[in-house]
């Protein structure tokens, strides 16, 4: 007799997002969220939802690989059955290996539907430390004014916690943006991002030149190419702020090398990155090595964003939170989710799985 908890169907289909603006790091922009809707079917008819998120400038994910990957897990996800969802996690990173955004949407589709039939929320399944974060805010390219302008839109929301994309090229305008924002904004701590776009000694220079400013960032993040070890052992070492380590803690491996190396002192938890169940293993390795946690993501919709919450509020201990994209997008193709007040975002309304639905 088939289990109630049986996956009976494995479904994908396109989710296209328009954004207010390009959502632009130093490797790129984004005008439109291209992502996926997984869903996956028990045989008693409980839906699991689960979003893919590529973004090509990250880590070159793109939709069209995204849905290969999806794809090619179908003969692995269909039959399997949800109680299981640590084997099945493990068959499917054999599957399709580095298709993070691909396993992130299965596995959070599995999730959905096994804490659905146990009526039970994902952040208790989690671990049940919290039900609420406070998120930060994004400031993504352009210029001096434009990052003034965001800074005083940011706070108007009720976000005090500023993060800033940098690492374009140009160390002037770096400055520059972040001096406007710093004037307009004196108390937030600012989160700089590089997204790998820059060296060490570029970054060294930066931080330097802030100091002299007086401005004095809460978070460094990823100044320097994933594969760049020496660099970020650098400035690890020598930066002067909290080095967070993002393209380079793409997987457990890799996290568990930062840990070694002291390649950073905070890791920037992306589910997207290598699924969810990947994300529970690298964040024990940063709380046996007292490395500091962030929750982050791509450019996700109400879904992901959501399931990251349940993530990093169920563990709890999470330092840096920024979870902030859906305020990005000029539509919301789904239901429910968590409920955002400034910058908080509670999740204690949602009574099983990560409580959200398409329209």
């Amino acid at each position: 007799m088939t289990a109630p908890t049986t996956i009976r169907a494995l479904g994908v289909e396109t989710l296209d997002i328009p954004l207010f603006a390009p959502f632009g790091i130093s490797g790129g922009a984004q005008d439109v969220a291209r992502s996926l809707l997984v869903t996956v079917e028990l045989a008693d008819g409980t839906l699991g939802y689960g979003e893919a998120a590529p973004f090509p400038a990250f880590n070159g994910e793109t939709q069209a690989s995204a849905r290969a990957a999806v794809e090619l897990a179908r003969p692995v996800i269909e039959g399997a059955d949800v109680r299981e969802w640590r084997t099945l996690a493990a068959a499917l990173r054999d599957a399709i290996g580095a298709a993070g955004s691909a396993r992130c949407a299965i596995e959070t589709a599995v999730l959905d539907a096994l804490t659905k039939r146990a009526q039970m929320p994902l952040y208790v399944f989690f671990g049940g430390a919290g039900r609420s974060l406070e998120t930060d805010m994004t400031i993504t390219t352009g210029n001096a004014e434009q990052a003034s302008r965001a800074a005083l839109a940011i706070l108007a929301r009720g976000i005090t916690a500023i993060k800033v994309k940098i690492g374009a090229g140009d160390l002037q305008l770096d400055l520059a943006r972040l001096a406007a924002i710093h004037a307009v904004a004196p108390d937030s701590p600012l989160i700089l991002d590089g997204n790998g776009g820059m060296s060490a000694d570029a970054a060294m220079e930066l931080m330097a030149a802030l100091h002299a400013q007086g401005v004095r960032p809460a978070l460094l993040e990823q100044p320097v190419p994933g594969d760049d070890w020496a660099g970020m052992g650098r400035l690890a070492r020598g930066g002067g702020v909290p080095l967070a380590a993002d393209e380079s803690a793409s997987s457990a491996a890799n996290v568990l090398r930062i840990a070694c190396e002291r390649a950073a002192q905070v890791v920037n938890i992306k589910l997207m990155k290598a699924g969810v169940v990947e994300a529970l293993d690298i964040a024990a390795i940063c709380r046996a090595a007292q490395l500091r946690l962030m929750i982050g993501g791509m450019v996700e919709s109400t879904l992901a964003m959501t399931m990251s919450a349940h993530f990093a509020a169920g563990q709890g201990g999470f330092a840096f939170v920024d979870l902030d994209t859906p305020m990005f997008m000029a539509e919301n193709p789904f239901e429910g989710g968590f409920r955002q007040t400034g910058a908080c975002l509670d999740l204690r309304h949602i009574s099983a799985g990560h409580g959200v639905r398409p329209r």
